[in-house]
């Protein structure tokens, strides 16, 4: 596989790495989609990109495993600290990416759980998964001597509803189950749907709320002046 770009404008926001044979190719160990195992692959591209206009700069690294030759396409991000270590997989089957809204330590502690389940390691995963949930009780500066007793004042203070509480003391359940010597094997399934579930209590907590709050302000602040004015009760 050889790849070649077009060199970079002098006002362009973009940089490419032209032709991977002008320099000895860089290794990546990732997970491959293809042989559903981590693998050596090597580095066949790379983008970056730096416009504001953006959000955040972004690099996208194509790379071609040593094993099954597949080409896989990933992505790393900048939040004022440099490129993440992690490379998030774009393309085949995309990783899903969590919102830079999310703390960064709960992003780290939920990608780490990420790499366990990627590694097949479900119990591991589930485990991290509940490090995850003391990440959010202890983000939310609340007092508890227990991961059950911080999910009740989670709910006791408003910051998750019924089925999220219920969610979450289902994942404490299976992360107990994990952490100790239960003879109880985690299954793939129910490392996948743990993983899932937190990443929807994440998105509920730090991006969900936060626009749902945004959106009440700019409604309170009126109808913009050019529009008629709705009768709610229409609606």
């Amino acid at each position: 596989m050889r790849l070649v770009f077009p060199e970079r404008s002098s006002d362009s926001t973009v940089d490419v790495v032209t032709d991977p044979r002008d320099t000895k190719p860089r290794k990546h160990y990732v997970q491959c989609w293809f042989c559903e195992a981590s693998r050596n692959a090597t580095e066949y591209g790379v983008v970056e990109d730096h416009n504001p206009a953006h959000d955040f700069p972004s690099r996208s690294t194509l790379v071609q495993c040593d094993i099954c030759n597949g080409a896989l396409l990933f992505l790393q991000e900048d939040h004022g600290q440099g490129f993440d270590d992690d490379l998030f997989r774009v393309w085949p089957a995309p990783v899903r990416h969590l919102s830079s809204a999310i703390p960064y330590g709960l992003r780290d502690v939920h990608a780490e759980a990420r790499r366990c389940f990627d590694a097949k390691a479900y119990t591991a995963a589930v485990v991290m998964v509940g490090r995850t949930l003391e990440g959010v009780c202890i983000k939310s500066e609340i007092k508890f001597t227990n991961l059950q007793s911080g999910l009740d004042q989670l709910k006791k203070n408003g910051l998750i509803d019924d089925r999220l509480f219920d969610w979450t003391k289902e994942l404490r359940v299976l992360r107990n189950e994990g952490a100790h010597f239960t003879g109880k094997l985690v299954s793939k399934e129910d490392a996948r749907d743990a993983l899932q579930l937190c990443e929807a209590l994440l998105d509920y907590m730090y991006v969900l709320t936060a626009r749902f709050e945004e959106f009440k302000a700019r409604r309170r602040k009126g109808n913009d002046p050019g529009e008629a004015d709705v009768d709610p009760d229409v609606w």
